[in-house]
């Protein structure tokens, strides 16, 4: 029923002037309006809605990410706009100096929060051979 109908992300935020910045000025992303419920961007043709919310608690998993040709590219880019990339402490995960991670198949992922504490992600997926 809903295979032809394009996605809508929606992202809660309590923060609502420091997220449109973020997602406009550090990421770079459209901003298409302000329809009073929700700040309205747009990211490789799809709407993203930052829904002001009164109460917000963020997940400790990432809520959105962006698929990138060259995560180191990407990830030294974001941290020039100020971004600071998640580092975990987990023995089965060790991440290079920039923050990123190398999965057994060669997809890279770096991690970041926005103003609100989602977390969002920068992917490279490894191209089978």
């Amino acid at each position: 029923m809903l295979t032809n109908s394009k996605p809508v992300i929606l992202i809660p935020t309590i923060k609502k002037q420091e997220a449109r910045e973020f997602y406009e000025k550090v990421l770079g992303l459209t901003f298409t309006v302000d329809d009073g419920f929700a700040i309205v961007f747009e990211t490789g043709g799809i709407m993203l809605r930052l829904t002001t919310v009164h109460e917000f608690t963020p997940h400790p998993f990432s809520v959105l990410g962006w698929e990138v040709d060259d995560i180191t590219r990407s990830v030294e880019a974001l941290v020039g706009r100020g971004v600071t990339f998640e580092k975990y402490d987990f023995a089965w995960m060790t991440q290079d100096e920039l923050g990123v991670w190398t999965a057994p198949d060669g997809t890279k992922v770096a991690w970041f929060k926005d103003p609100d504490g989602n977390l969002l992600s920068v992917t490279q997926h490894s191209i089978p051979e």
